[in-house]
């Protein structure tokens, strides 16, 4: 079943963010993981629900989302992410 991670982001500094963005595309392929949201415009419908930045990565299943965001070629990128920013992700399962 596939499944989802979705973060929502407030960047607090854009130079290292931007060095994140960059070298996360190169990690999803071995895991078959791609954006299907990257941070576009969103508005906010209905609660009190007001991020900053959404993202939504594609995976093939649970286990490969979780391999990859464990993976060795992810795991560099958490530091930096967690350093340039502050935010949520969550895993999910979809249809």
């Amino acid at each position: 079943m596939v499944a989802y991670i979705i973060a929502t982001i407030d960047v607090h500094d854009s130079a290292a963010y931007d060095t994140y963005r960059a070298k996360v595309p190169e990690t999803l392929a071995k895991y078959g993981g791609k954006f299907v949201v990257r941070g576009g415009p969103h508005e906010t419908l209905e609660g009190d629900w007001h991020p900053k930045r959404v993202v939504v990565l594609e995976f093939p299943s649970m286990d490969a989302a979780k391999r990859w965001y464990n993976s060795p070629e992810y795991r560099p990128l958490i530091a930096i992410r967690k350093g340039a920013s502050s935010g949520a992700l969550v895993a999910v399962e979809g249809v």
